[in-house]
């Protein structure tokens, strides 16, 4: 969740470790520092709040000539966010950050202290610089006192480590948190927790597999496997396209997102679809040979479009499928059978709770497949199979675009199973890809609309909380609207199936409770009409979003008369969203960094 950069070189270091810290201000982060080793001295700055504060405070520190500096943003996990918890952390005469959980801190920390070391900060992290600089005292080598440190950790890291015994040198450990090194024509070397940071840097990145460890130094990065076997680098280009990652003027990321989902759709479906049927050519169909159960595992927004996906593989391929929370999953002893196939979605592909389950089923001996958007992640790698989701990149902290384009993957999944396991004709399949071809339209967002739901936004600003209400796919709909309307503006909101009101939650109905209510022309309206009916009568106050006027509505969204539920489905979330939006600009929130959540969830 926290971000990680490093460098080695004699540009200008401090600004290079603040534009990449700034490059991954997505990720959510409540405190950032730097620390720069330059001949034979350490600078170290941090701040509580966001990276204005560290820039005002390093404003007067300079950088020349050749120098070793990492950086980091911190997320808090053990202790509050403060300064003395913020990273870097310091030793004798070494530096650290690090990203992750060690699980056996305390242990540590205890055995540390009690030889007479001296400790700042409440933070896990804390326990490795000391662990390293106790190790440092009777190894040959930095080198060597670094690799008994990190065979004392449990948990999980992505670590940097700086010392003065090897002053020309980053070391360097990752298991089970995201970290990759990258290169330039001068041959620096560049450090990072994701790509962003070293776009306009690195032309050559290598991504850590889980348990490399080693260093890096002006002419050698050294790898060694998590048996200490020596490896070389593997090297692959680097997108130098940044421009996707700025907001192109509007007023945040996540509305430039909004906007954006009708072309990264597109982009899904671009090669995917043939009039015959669907064509993934990441995937061999011998994937599905044996396969009778589908088990989709996810967090947050990817299990709301592993929930939608049930839905989809049951009707149209007609294959038993169920979804797991994979926090749960991960400790509950499931039952695992050979003829399933293990489905993760993450938009990172860094999610810790996702990744120990797909590594669950890897153990478990299961097919497994993951829905992604970025490659070369820890799931895409580990995974047999994958298909990316082309979302492109991400800032808003409140996922749009990932679901839209998950839930394109699942319904295009849906009728590459039922192809094969000839579940529907040729004539429906064929209908299906006609429907999916026009949802790139049904997302493109209308400015009448837009305008209309910022005018009504003004309504929705107090009360006792939201219901979002919805029957069939339309459920976890419902569920991702209201997770998105609590993700930014900080107001109550649940998801329920319609049908559930009267089984307890109606008993919360007044004018103080708003219903969101979701009433798809072409699927189930006339159930779902009448579960809105009951919330009305009990003096509700209903916002309905339909291509058909509700006259018991307080509020009405139009969406588009649609041929099929499933434009519908698109059309719904956009307005979903745009709401969400401007509820909380009207709040006066940050949209895109909300407070307590981070993009990327690389702790459990």
């Amino acid at each position: 969740m926290c971000g990680i950069v490093g460098y080695i070189g004699k540009k200008n270091t401090k600004e290079i470790l603040l534009e990449g810290l700034k490059e991954l201000e997505y990720r959510g982060y409540d405190s950032a520092g730097i620390a720069v080793l330059q001949h034979d001295n350490f600078e170290s700055y941090k701040a509580v709040g966001k990276l204005v504060n560290l820039e005002e405070k390093t404003k007067d520190f300079i950088t020349q000539d050749f120098a070793v500096g990492i950086g980091h943003t911190r997320w808090a996990t053990h202790g509050k966010p403060t300064e003395l918890n913020a990273h870097p952390h310091l030793g004798e005469s070494s530096y650290v950050v690090h990203n992750g959980i060690i699980e056996n801190y305390a242990k540590l920390k205890k055995e540390l202290m009690s030889e007479g070391v001296t400790f700042l900060s409440q933070t896990d992290t804390e326990v490795i610089v000391h662990l390293f600089e106790k190790n440092l005292k009777s190894a040959s080598s930095a080198l060597e006192a670094f690799t008994k440190t990190i065979s004392q950790l449990h948990g999980a890291y992505a670590i940097l480590l700086v010392t003065k015994s090897e002053d020309e040198s980053i070391f360097f450990a990752k298991h089970g948190s995201p970290m990759l090194v990258g290169i330039d024509a001068q041959n620096d070397k560049y450090f990072a927790s994701s790509d962003t940071p070293l776009i306009g840097h690195c032309t050559d990145v290598n991504y850590f597999e889980d348990g490399d460890y080693g260093y890096v130094s002006p002419n050698a990065i050294v790898i060694f496997d998590k048996d200490g076997n020596k490896k070389n680098p593997r090297f692959t280009k680097l997108t130098q396209n940044k421009l996707s990652a700025q907001k192109n003027g509007f007023r945040f990321f996540m509305e430039k997102e909004i906007y954006e989902q009708s072309d990264v759709i597109t982009d899904t479906l671009l090669g995917r679809l043939s009039d015959e049927g669907i064509v993934f050519d990441e995937l061999d169909a011998s994937l599905f040979d044996g396969i009778n159960e589908i088990k989709l595992c996810a967090c947050g927004t990817s299990y709301h479009s592993a929930l939608s996906a049930t839905y989809l593989f049951e009707r149209y391929a007609k294959i038993k499928t169920s979804v797991e929370v994979a926090s749960e999953f991960r400790y509950r002893s499931p039952i695992m059978s050979k003829d399933t196939l293990f489905v993760v979605i993450s938009q990172s592909g860094e999610t810790a709770d996702t990744l120990e389950t797909l590594k669950m089923a890897k153990a478990a001996g299961l097919k497994t497949l993951v829905i992604c958007n970025v490659d070369n992640s820890s799931m895409v790698r580990l995974a047999d199979a994958c298909i990316l989701t082309r979302a492109g990149v991400e800032k808003g902290v409140a996922s749009t675009k990932a679901f839209a384009t998950q839930v394109m993957v699942f319904w295009m999944l849906s009728m590459y199973v039922a192809k094969l396991k000839n579940s529907l004709d040729a004539k429906e399949i064929a209908k299906q890809i006609a429907l999916m071809r026009q949802v790139p339209l049904s997302t493109k967002v209308s400015d009448v609309t837009h305008e209309h739901i910022k005018r009504l936004s003004k309504r929705y600003l107090h009360g006792h909380g939201f219901f979002f209400i919805g029957r069939d796919i339309f459920y976890p709909l419902a569920l991702e609207g209201a997770l998105k309307l609590k993700e930014i503006s900080y107001l109550h909101a649940e998801g329920y199936p319609s049908g559930e009101m009267k089984h307890g939650p109606i008993a919360l109905a007044d004018p103080e409770l708003f219903t969101i209510a979701l009433l798809p022309q072409h699927l189930l309206y006339e159930k779902a009409k009448s579960n809105v009916e009951e919330l009305s009568a009990r003096d509700s106050t209903i916002c309905a979003i339909s291509a058909l006027e509700f006259d018991k509505a307080d509020d009405f969204i139009p969406i588009s008369s649609c041929q099929d539920y499933m434009l519908e489905f698109f059309e719904m979330m956009v307005v979903l969203q745009l709401l969400s939006l401007e509820i909380s600009v009207r709040l006066g929130n940050d949209v895109d960094m909300p407070r307590n959540l981070a993009k990327s969830v690389t702790v459990e």
